[in-house]
C-alpha cells in the first residue's frame, strides 16, 4: 500500500464528512440539505436532485421545480417523509420548501448531528490507518521491508491520520459555527 493512495482513502474520508455536514440545515436556504431526499418514480428510488431544477428565489425559500410535472405529489411526499424537518407547499407548478429561523434547541440537535457525522469521519480515517499499518507490518513480516523501514512509514501513517482528523475537527468547528449563527 502506498503512502499516495492512502492519503487519496483519507481525502475521500473527509469529502464525504463535507458533504454530510451540507445536508444539515442552517438558517439559511441551501440546496444540499435535499441531496438525501429519495423519490419514488415510477417504483425506483430517485434522487430529487436529478428530477428536478433547485432554485434559492430568497434567503429562506427553496423552489423546486420538476422536469415532470406529474412528479409533483411525489416530490412533496418524499420531501415530508424525509428527515428534513420541512413542509413542502405545492402550487401545481412547484414546490416552495420555507426555511424558518431555527430555534435554539434545533441549533444544538443539528450541532448534535454535526459532532456524529465529524466522528463517524474521523473513524473512516482511523480505520484507514489501521488497515495500512497491519499491511506494513504484514510486509516486514514477510522480510519485504525492514524493521526501521516499517517504524518510518507507520510514523508517515500517523502524521497523514493527525493531519486528516485535525482537518475534520476544523470542518466540524466551521459547521457548528455556521449552525449557531442566528
Amino acid at each position: 500500500m502506498k503512502l499516495a493512495d492512502i492519503e487519496a482513502q483519507m481525502q475521500k474520508s473527509v469529502e464525504a464528512t463535507q458533504r454530510s455536514f451540507n445536508t444539515i440545515r442552517t438558517g439559511r436556504a441551501n440546496p444540499s440539505i435535499l441531496d438525501r431526499v429519495m423519490v419514488d418514480y415510477y417504483g425506483a428510488e430517485t434522487p430529487l436532485k436529478s428530477m428536478a431544477n433547485i432554485s434559492i428565489p430568497d434567503s429562506s425559500t427553496l423552489q423546486i421545480d420538476p422536469f415532470d410535472k406529474g412528479s409533483l405529489g411525489k416530490i412533496e411526499k418524499a420531501i415530508s417523509l424525509s428527515d428534513i424537518g420541512l413542509t413542502p407547499n405545492n402550487d401545481g407548478r412547484v414546490v416552495r420548501l420555507n426555511i424558518p429561523p431555527l430555534t435554539n434547541d434545533r441549533r444544538k440537535e443539528f450541532v448534535k448531528m454535526a459532532a456524529k457525522y465529524g466522528e463517524e469521519g474521523k473513524v473512516a480515517v482511523r480505520n484507514i490507518r489501521r488497515d495500512a499499518i497491519d499491511s506494513i507490518r504484514k510486509q516486514e513480516k514477510n522480510g519485504d521491508v525492514s524493521e526501521d523501514e516499517s517504524r518510518d512509514l507507520q510514523d508517515q501513517v500517523q502524521k497523514l491520520t493527525d493531519k486528516y482528523t485535525t482537518r475534520m475537527d476544523e470542518l466540524l468547528a466551521a459547521k457548528e459555527k455556521d449552525i449557531m449563527k442566528v
